[in-house]
């Protein structure tokens, strides 16, 4: 959460008004490397995973790996001379980084569903989210005094000279440190043949849940695309010339609301997960995000921002805790590893695919067509809130499904 918060929230406008880049080749830094994020955790990391019950192993190589290979993210990027040219080094090593960011991804889901039950993960989620939270809000306000030096230099100065990459390889590497002392998780396959009544019980279930996993999938890739699909374009909007125009330091302080909102949303979301069951919660944080996104398309004022930015991080946690928490009954113990990974999809795809197939276009549409900036990212922001509407209806029809099956 803490390179979240440092890397995603400068690296959009970085690109777009430092090294020149179009909306939609913004978003690129987001898509290709969870693209890739994905393909890794489904087909190497997840089937490796399950084969050897491995979780911590992937978790600290993961990490490690990433952490090197992020220096040279910023090394090759200082190379070409062209300034576009360099936005594109950036792109394809933050997609070379993320294959080993993906181990350590599908390493963590996996391992939680391990030692923790059914009742104990939305409890357990909101505590890390909470924890997670602490991270993302010192990287946002670390990266919002680093990407201009203190106001000394220009922006961007945190990016081109290095800074920022190399606070979030040490923060990668000192992060591997606690997990040493953590119990390796996965499950003992040998278990499975003690009892073949237990079987052929888990066969018959697996077929349901099959079929009830995947129309969540759906549900889900929805609301996540909808509700991430402007997360890459959100600074960009913020500091626009003739919308708000906020330097790097106020941004900090806008994009500091969603930390806080995980924070306390995730002190209670477990004693809430208790009353609640994890369908009405889910759609409760869906329908906070269309709110938060509403509140983008019309705000007049740095108020509504501040409060729609709070009600976007309360309603990341509610939806990523609920969804966990349905999804881990839906998936047969001993292949955790690797339909997590089809459902980490729905999350990391949402990061970037969706702006570049949905926010990225329409905003580079419309000012092509002599919009201002300001309106055709309103319209971007629009367009998500439609789409996680569609989610709600669909993952409503889902869970009338599930009740009479």
């Amino acid at each position: 959460m803490f390179r979240r918060g440092l890397f995603y929230t400068y690296l959009s406008i970085y690109l777009r008004y430092f090294l020149g880049l179009s909306v939609t080749e913004t978003t690129l830094f987001a898509t290709l490397p969870m693209i890739f994020n994905i393909l890794f955790q489904t087909f190497v990391w997840g089937p490796l995973s399950d084969r050897y019950q491995k979780r911590k192993t992937l978790i600290i190589l993961g990490e490690l790996f990433a952490s090197v290979s992020t220096f040279f993210v910023w090394f090759f990027h200082t190379l070409p001379s062209n300034l576009h040219t360099a936005g594109f080094v950036i792109i394809v090593g933050l997609t070379f980084v993320e294959i080993f960011w993906s181990m350590s991804n599908v390493g963590w889901t996996a391992i939680i569903s391990d030692f923790y039950t059914d009742r104990e993960r939305s409890n357990i989620q909101g505590k890390l989210r909470s924890i997670g939270a602490i991270g993302n809000f010192i990287g946002i306000w670390l990266g919002g005094i680093a990407y201009d030096g203190l106001s000394r230099f220009y922006d961007g100065w945190g990016f081109s000279n290095g800074l920022l990459f190399f606070i979030a390889s040490g923060v990668m590497v000192i992060s591997t440190i606690p997990m040493f002392f953590v119990p390796e998780g996965g499950i003992s396959l040998s278990k499975k043949t003690n009892n073949k009544k237990h079987i052929k019980s888990y066969q018959k279930e697996r077929t349901y849940f099959s079929h009830a996993f995947g129309v969540f999938i759906i549900a889900m890739v929805l609301i996540n695309f909808g509700r991430n699909s402007v997360a890459m374009i959100r600074a960009q909007y913020l500091t626009c010339n003739g919308g708000f125009n906020v330097t790097s330091r106020s941004l900090s302080y806008i994009a500091n609301m969603s930390p806080v909102a995980i924070f306390l949303t995730g002190l209670f979301i477990g004693k809430v997960s208790k009353f609640l069951k994890d369908e009405i919660l889910l759609i409760t944080g869906a329908l906070l995000s269309i709110f938060y996104l509403s509140g983008y398309t019309t705000a007049t004022s740095l108020i509504t921002i501040y409060i729609s930015t709070f009600l976007q991080g309360a309603s990341e946690v509610i939806i990523f805790a609920s969804s966990y928490s349905y999804a881990s009954r839906l998936i047969p113990p001993e292949h955790r590893a690797k339909q997590f990974a089809i459902f980490n999809a729905t999350f990391f795809l949402s990061w970037g695919v969706a702006g570049t197939l949905v926010a990225g276009p329409i905003a580079d549409l419309l000012i092509k067509t002599g919009k201002s900036q300001v309106f055709s990212y309103r319209m971007s922001f629009l367009a998500a809130a439609i789409l996680v509407l569609s989610g709600i209806f669909i993952l409503i029809r889902a869970y009338r499904k599930a009740k009479k099956t």
